[in-house]
């Protein structure tokens, strides 16, 4: 069951811009990794939003996130380098929140955050 409300013009645009044309799980997932590419501003910094298991970051931990991870690791969610501890390391998109982000930045991010919210897979 979705966690969030539908939201029709976030849908629309997903539905147009993001994942147009994909016709399977693997398309899907090209088509929100060149929609992210393009539209977020590399390096900036980020905070974390939940913690998750796969991933060692703690709930309010800042980041510095220098770019995506490569298009292999994002075929099954959307991970993004960022510099942590000493080294550069993927983290799940889906845990952070962008820090000073420009609105093109925060609507793809948030865009991101509400398809994973609604259990969309690829």
């Amino acid at each position: 069951m979705p966690r969030v409300q539908r939201d029709e013009t976030r849908e629309h645009r997903i539905t147009m811009e993001i994942v147009i044309d994909a016709y399977g799980p693997q398309e899907q997932a090209l088509g929100w990794y060149y929609y992210l590419e393009d539209k977020l501003r590399f390096p900036f910094k980020a905070r974390c939003i939940r913690e998750r298991r796969i991933s060692p970051l703690k709930r309010g931990e800042e980041v510095q996130v220098i770019g995506m991870t490569p298009e292999n690791d994002c075929m099954n969610e959307m991970f993004v380098e960022i510099e942590w501890g000493g080294r550069t390391m993927g983290a799940p998109l889906s845990q952070l929140e962008a820090i000073e982000a420009d609105n093109e930045m925060e609507q793809a991010i948030s865009d991101w955050h509400y398809w994973v919210a609604r259990g969309c897979q690829f």
